[in-house]
Order: structure tokens, then C-alpha cells, then sequence
């Protein structure tokens, strides 16, 4: 048999076996597990709250989905580089494309769909984590300002629904608007916390104020600023929302594990804002309602001014002529 006879019969057997080395390739990649707790955490902390292993999910397939697309793309430029590389036998140049149609069309068409598909199952859980309730079990009002973080708890703290906070306490909470202050509780008379960034948790010695929340119970954060963009971010939270002067966010979760961990601003915001740290002490509902009263007993009752009020939503400022 002639060389390159011999050299075509080698490579039949490699070109039969190339596909399913790559089938099997994607499935082992896609195929490992079908919920956030059979994959890894891809560097993503373990998840504390009720609402996070949703977002851990959404990590983890988009990985999954770039590791499929490396493989296959790599399979192909494999594929290219050992079956059209230049014979040792034969010196004339290769057959030359000019224009592929189905492979154009391929390229086009498969990344529109990975990019559909992503967007689906980011806006699906995007809809589903920025839900919130007309009357959660607890608010806490944020404030962010330069370089620390306040707390307004809006609790009954006294268990008296008749007592509430009175017109120049509430007067502090102007940033927050009216359709989310109907959902504030009866009786909400209030109490704070604040720092600084040389402020430390008395347990654990960390760096910044303490936020106190109850476990298995769904608290709703309003976020507001008091000057410029900050961000809340509570790492094992798995999530991260923007406070922004005039513009009220909101979000809520339900902590499901008990321990102190670690919060900071995300956004820089001025000269000390790797300092821009806080503490999250999620604890049994018991000693959170004790935790209120010890702050009322301090004299840190009613609420902290939450920053600038909200903005109405930008209109066309252009002047119309005739």
C-alpha cells in the first residue's frame, strides 16, 4: 500500500471516534449533578440565607455552560489542527473555501442561543429574588455613608402596638417611600445601631457595626444613602445590591444559619472605603427581640436619619419649540 494510503486508513478509525470523545466530554460536563448541591461552590462561600442556593445554581450552570463551550470549541480546533495539517507526502496547497454557509450559519446562530439561554435563567431568578412582601415578619432600613453603615430596625420594640414612633422620629425616614412605609408594623417604635470603621464586634473582634438578624425568619432591606453610591454586600448572602442617594432599593431573605459573617461596601465610595466594613450576627428570634431591647435600654430608640429622599423617576427636560 502506498503511503498515502496508509496515512488516510490511519486516521479513519481517529475520525469515527473523534464525536464521541466529545459527547462524552460535554456529558461529563453537564451532566455531573442537577442540583447546586451535587456541583461545586466554585469559589463561592457556603450559602446562609433561604434565597441563596438559588444564586449559587445560577453560577454554577453558567459555568457548566462555559466549560461545555470550551470543550466543544477546543474539540474543534483539535480536530482541525491533527486532520488538516499538511501532509508530510504532498507539497501542493490544500483545496481552498472560500464561503461555508452552514458553518456562517452555525457560528451566528449557536451563540445567539447560548445568550438566550443564559438571559432566561438569569431574568427568571432576577424576578424571583427581587420579590418582596407587603408586610414582612421584620425591616431593617440600611444607611450607608461615608465610610460606615447605620441600622434603622423598624420593630414593635416594646410590644405595645399603641406606642410608635412620634412625627420627628419618623421624619428621619423621609428617604424611604410611602408604598414601602405601608408596610412597616403597628406599633413600630423603633430602634438603631451605627459605627464607624474602627468600630468592633464585641464577640468576634471584627472590624465595623454588627447587624442583628433572626433566624428562619424573612427580613426586607431598604436601602438608602446618605451621600454618595455604596453597595451592601453580605458575602455568604450570595447576593449584593447598590444604596443609592434618592433611589430606595430593596430586597429581602430569610437567614437560615445561626454565626456572625462578614459584610462591606462593593462600590468604591470615597478615600476609606476598604474600611466600609459590617458584621451580620443572624441568631434565634429570642435573642434578636432581646438585642432590640438592649438597644432601647441604651436610649438608641426611634430611627437614624436614612439620607436623601426619593427621587421621581427623570422626565425629558428639552425644551419643545414650534
Amino acid at each position: 500500500m502506498s503511503p498515502n494510503g496508509s496515512d488516510r486508513s490511519s486516521r479513519r478509525p481517529m475520525r469515527r471516534k473523534l464525536p464521541q470523545v466529545l459527547a462524552a466530554g460535554l456529558v461529563l460536563a453537564t451532566a455531573t449533578g442537577c442540583t447546586s448541591k451535587d456541583f461545586p461552590r466554585l469559589g463561592m462561600p457556603t450559602p446562609v440565607t433561604d434565597e441563596a442556593p438559588r444564586i449559587l445554581s445560577l453560577w454554577q450552570g453558567s459555568w457548566a455552560a462555559a466549560l461545555a463551550t470550551g470543550v466543544l470549541v477546543w474539540g474543534l480546533i483539535i480536530w482541525s489542527v491533527i486532520f488538516h495539517r499538511r501532509s508530510r507526502t504532498k507539497v501542493e496547497v490544500p483545496a481552498q473555501t472560500r464561503y461555508n454557509m452552514p458553518i456562517e450559519a452555525l457560528y451566528t446562530i449557536v451563540p445567539f442561543i447560548i445568550i438566550a439561554v443564559l438571559f432566561y435563567f438569569t431574568a427568571r431568578d432576577e424576578s424571583e429574588l427581587l420579590k418582596t412582601s407587603k408586610k414582612p415578619a421584620h425591616i431593617v432600613n440600611v444607611v450607608g455613608f461615608q465610610w460606615s453603615w447605620a441600622f434603622n430596625y423598624i420593630e414593635d420594640v416594646d410590644g405595645n402596638k399603641s406606642t410608635h414612633a412620634d412625627k420627628t422620629e419618623l421624619a428621619q425616614l423621609d428617604a424611604i417611600p410611602d408604598r414601602l412605609k405601608k408596610g412597616f408594623p403597628a406599633g413600630a417604635d423603633g430602634a438603631y445601631d451605627s459605627g464607624t470603621p474602627a468600630t468592633r464586634d464585641p464577640d468576634t473582634g471584627n472590624p465595623g457595626p454588627t447587624l442583628w438578624l433572626p433566624k428562619g425568619e424573612k427580613v426586607q432591606f431598604i436601602l438608602t444613602s446618605r451621600d454618595v453610591s455604596h453597595s451592601f454586600w453580605v458575602v455568604p448572602f450570595l447576593m449584593k445590591m447598590d444604596v443609592i442617594p434618592g433611589h430606595t432599593n430593596v430586597f429581602e431573605v430569610t437567614p437560615n444559619k445561626e454565626g456572625t459573617f462578614a459584610g462591606k461596601c462593593a462600590e468604591f465610595c470615597g478615600v476609606d472605603h476598604s474600611r466600609m466594613l459590617f458584621n451580620v450576627k443572624v441568631v434565634s428570634p429570642e435573642k434578636y427581640r432581646e438585642h432590640l431591647k438592649d438597644l432601647a435600654k441604651k436610649g438608641q430608640t426611634g430611627y437614624l436619619p436614612s439620607g436623601e429622599k426619593q427621587t421621581d423617576h427623570a422626565r425629558n427636560a428639552e425644551i419643545k419649540t414650534k
